[in-house]
């Protein structure tokens, strides 16, 4: 279900079930996180999160549904599950990157939301629509979504549970960029030839303030502990020297 290959710095994860659309079922989520943990421990700088076969996720696997009903264990499991998954593709220290094409739906939103940067193909299809459903949204996947697109924009989707396409997810914010999907962002070259520290750092600080901290002792530390390290002197040589 899963496959995680590696080119030079670039981790790249791939959600690989494509006869469900790469839909994940209820024990799929935390190998997801366990993956991309590994990627780090082996060396990756930056993680590309994608989907086989043109399409991204089309979230929690709907046929699972019917084997939580009437086990209050299972469905918090499951719902713990997702929100452990999240959680920790987010607080990796590297710079992540949802590479999104075709149907991005539900749980997949909530995987894509709980990466660093969100890329669409023009084939990209978004929804939230546990609305439909009848069911409710995890909170913190709302929390994301907020952040992410504003509070009227966040109620509009989770409202109307409208599909939206590629450029309208641009527009309100829900990804930072649109392109072919033969065609790489050309920031990652720029990503890649940043301080891995000060890309941990300021990972970190954004996510601290989406959360509406405005002040933390160990940002400070880190800030100081930077400022007065070998690497800044190596970068300001570079820097002076053309480098």
């Amino acid at each position: 279900m899963l496959d995680l290959q590696r080119t030079g710095a670039i981790a790249r994860l791939t959600l690989d079930r494509p006869e469900a659309r790469n839909a994940v079922p209820p024990n799929g989520w935390l190998p997801i996180a366990d993956l991309a943990e590994r990627a780090v421990g082996e060396g990756a700088r930056l993680l590309i999160l994608a989907g086989r076969a043109g399409a991204f996720c089309a979230g929690a696997d709907l046929g699972s549904f019917a084997g939580l009903r009437g086990d209050d264990a299972a469905r918090a499991g499951f719902r713990d599950a997702m929100r452990e998954a999240f959680d920790r593709i987010a607080a990796l220290p590297i710079p992540t990157i949802a590479w999104i094409e075709g149907p991005c739906f539900g749980a997949g939103v909530a995987l894509a939301m709980a990466c660093d940067l969100r890329v669409a193909t023009p084939s990209a299809r978004f929804g939230i629509t546990p609305a439909k459903l009848g069911i409710s949204y995890p909170q913190q996947d709302i929390r994301r979504l907020v952040s992410l697109v504003g509070r009227g924009q966040a109620t509009r989707l989770l409202f109307t549970a409208a599909t939206i396409d590629a450029d309208e997810a641009l527009r309100v914010g829900l990804v930072e960029a649109v392109m072919e999907a033969s065609d790489q962002p050309h920031w990652i070259e720029s990503i890649l030839g940043n301080s891995d520290a000060g890309l941990a750092a300021l990972k970190r600080g954004i996510q601290l303030a989406a959360a509406g901290v405005t002040q933390d002792a160990e940002q400070d530390s880190t800030f100081d502990a930077l400022i007065g390290g070998d690497e800044l002197l190596q970068r300001l040589a570079a820097l002076r020297d053309g480098r």
